[in-house]
């Protein structure tokens, strides 16, 4: 089996919302989802509002990202989870 980059939009509830912890509690749920974080960049949208764009690898066999999603909406301040991108990484 292989491994995936899996690219997450995360959109905070409002611009005043705090980035770092919103950026810490996802990388949180992604490590106890076996995820390996690549890189978080920080993506402006409109009016002030900005949001977060996580990469991770994780293990093919894992299957659906959907619990992972579910968790991540849980968590203060986010509005929106989004995945924007799957690349399967071979080698």
């Amino acid at each position: 089996m292989a491994h995936v980059l899996i690219t997450l939009k995360v959109m905070p509830s409002s611009p005043e919302a705090d980035l770092k912890s919103i950026q810490s509690a996802v990388e949180k749920l992604i490590a106890e989802h076996s995820g390996k974080m690549h890189k978080c960049d920080v993506e402006p949208v409109a009016f002030g509002l900005k949001a977060l764009i996580f990469q991770f690898v994780l293990d093919e066999k894992l299957g659906s990202t959907e619990p992972l999603e579910e968790k991540i909406s849980a968590v203060p301040e986010v509005e929106s989870v989004m995945v924007t991108g799957v690349t399967r990484l071979l080698g």
